[in-house]
């Protein structure tokens, strides 16, 4: 199986936030560890908060995670004035259509951000959404291991 983002790019900052509004989108989904935050850390960068506050004039946000750790997730919420949706089991698109539903926006109108391609990218192609796969916000930190495993699960993309 092959899995094909609509976008395939570096980092949420290099997201081209015009051309999604121009191709209709009005939500941004996005996964939490790695994708947002180093992994693990439940600790949002300042450069990642602002981010996030600058999307919420163009689009409505949300964040969906597998992570269902209460503490963690609680913690995570307590920084960002996002809703956070926990516990979702990407690539189920079950979670990902009910923050559609409760957001009260299309799946077609909606960008699931993410960094792994079998929970994240498949997920928002279940869910009918525009994806966009990006790296590891920490990638220069993370192990040998972990960036190998990074590496073959890439090869499940289409290019």
């Amino acid at each position: 199986m092959f899995l094909e983002p609509n976008y395939n790019i570096e980092s949420i900052y290099d997201i081209d936030i015009e051309e999604l509004k121009n191709n209709g989108i009005k939500a941004l989904f996005f996964d939490l560890d790695s994708t947002l935050m180093k992994s693990k850390s439940a600790k949002f960068s300042f450069k990642t908060v602002q981010f996030l506050n600058d999307l919420k004039s163009n689009f409505k946000l949300a964040i969906v995670t597998n992570n269902k750790n209460i503490d963690y997730i609680n913690k995570a919420k307590s920084q960002v004035d996002i809703p956070i949706y926990s516990n979702a089991k990407k690539p189920n698109p079950k979670v990902l259509l009910l923050a559609c539903e409760e957001l009260n926006v299309e799946p077609k109108n909606t960008a699931m951000i993410g960094d792994r391609p079998l929970s994240d990218i498949l997920g928002g192609i279940n869910a009918d959404m525009t994806t966009i796969l990006v790296d590891s916000i920490s990638k220069d930190e993370e192990s040998p291991i972990v960036r190998f495993v990074r590496f073959l699960e890439r090869l499940t993309i289409k290019r």
